[in-house]
């Protein structure tokens, strides 16, 4: 099973990845964590990311494609996988279908976790993260016992500026931009599939799951 998650930042997407990577026994699979992994092994592809990263540039999409097929030849995606934060772009997916069709495979489902930009703004203002162990915390759906202090190790919590509404409408428009055409995009393939992310954490992964069978 191939799914990619879609949906805008803080819409719940990487939750819900890792929930079906562990439900289906199928790897939860993020660019992230392939060009870190790729950087520290030092390997031949992960030196070319590098060098990119290194000068604050994107990295080129056939090379972000390449990354992504060498992890998918690893034993654990043996069964599918769940991507999360690819394809970003129109180019990136045709990138990624044109390499999966030259292996006789293609993407089984696009899951667009769905949340108004509002509900996003109003969710990620609420988010609070620990300056000294990284926990984050969110004011009303998962609030530390005191308030401002981490539950964890007592330092405090924070607004980080990423999740300031100024800057949470901004990124907003650039995944409108960027990001929306992908949901036409799958449609016309007949693997989009749409979930209401407003409900709750564990009623959109019934939702989920009921799609996936």
């Amino acid at each position: 099973m191939k799914i990619i998650m879609l949906g805008a930042p803080g819409a719940g997407k990487g939750t819900q990845a890792k929930r079906i990577a562990e439900k289906y026994s199928i790897p939860h699979i993020s660019t992230g964590d392939i060009f870190r992994a790729n950087i520290k092994n030092n390997t031949e592809l992960g030196q070319k990311a590098k060098t990119y990263m290194d000068k604050g540039e994107l990295v080129p999409d056939e090379l972000v494609v390449d990354l992504i097929m060498d992890r998918f030849k690893q034993a654990d995606a043996a069964n599918g996988y769940v991507l999360d934060g690819f394809p970003r772009t129109i180019p990136q997916a045709e990138a990624l279908d044109k390499a999966l069709e030259a292996n006789g495979e293609s993407v089984d489902f696009a899951i667009n976790v769905e949340v108004p930009d509002e509900n996003i703004i109003n969710r990620m203002g609420g988010r609070r993260a620990c300056v000294g162990c990284g926990a984050t915390y969110h004011i009303q759906f998962n609030a530390p016992k005191v308030e401002g202090i981490c539950d964890t190790c007592g330092e405090k919590l924070i607004l980080r500026d990423d999740d300031k509404p100024e800057t949470v409408k901004n990124r907003l428009s650039v995944y409108h931009d960027q990001t929306q055409p992908l949901i036409d995009y799958y449609n016309k393939k007949n693997v989009l599939r749409e979930v209401d992310g407003t409900q709750a954490m564990d009623d959109v992964f019934k939702a989920i799951v009921d799609i996936l069978g």
